[in-house]
């Protein structure tokens, strides 16, 4: 019971720290902001941890920086297995298992979603023809771009679409994949967790 307790406080701690850190996120993107007394104390609380993701090359293109995605993707997985944890009645190798699939999903699940979200930005913007040269659609586009060719390319096998087409397509495809993988590991989850040992 206790551990239950303790599971579920660290869960709310992580949640609470994750909207601070998408609040610094958004806050960079508008540098004023982040000289308030609130963007402040905002990022002298969540630098430290972002900065770690930062010092990774792999996170960064020229264009985009990606460390903070995954910054955030790592706290979502944690956020998952505290609140699973709060939830086990008995811990097996099942549970374990269960537990590390549902995390992992847990990373891509949230890479996913955040991709559904630029790209409803990018088409409402796109939609509403809102400042088309703006900085920040290029940051948006440098974001969703490489994983549209990806789907694009596979969808119609190298043939020129329109943005919006593309958009749109991309959209779709990711929509369906994060449904169908959540069934899946659902499944894949219930059945490790209905493993006797």
């Amino acid at each position: 019971m206790v551990f239950s307790t303790l599971a579920k406080i660290v869960s709310s701690l992580v949640s609470l720290y994750m909207v601070l850190c998408i609040i610094r996120i958004f806050f960079s993107w508008i540098p004023s902001l982040t000289d308030t007394k609130w963007g402040k104390l905002i990022a002298r609380l969540t630098d430290p941890y972002l900065n770690l993701f930062r010092g990774f090359s792999l996170f960064r293109t020229t264009a985009v920086d990606f460390s903070p995605i995954v910054a955030l993707a790592v706290l979502s997985v944690l956020n998952n297995l505290f609140m699973t944890l709060s939830y086990a009645v008995r811990i097996t190798l099942g549970f374990i298992l269960s537990l590390l699939l549902d995390a992992a999903w847990s990373a891509i699940s949230f890479v996913l979603g955040f991709f559904l979200v630029i790209s409803v930005i990018r088409i409402i913007g796109f939609l509403a023809r809102i400042a088309v040269l703006h900085p920040l659609w290029q940051i948006l586009d440098g974001i969703i771009n490489p994983l549209l060719f990806r789907i694009n390319k596979i969808i119609y096998r190298g043939r020129a679409v329109q943005y919006l087409q593309g958009l749109i397509t991309g959209f779709v495809a990711v929509l369906v994949v994060r449904a169908l993988g959540g069934l899946l590991v659902r499944l894949l989850t219930s059945l490790l967790m209905s493993l006797p040992i």
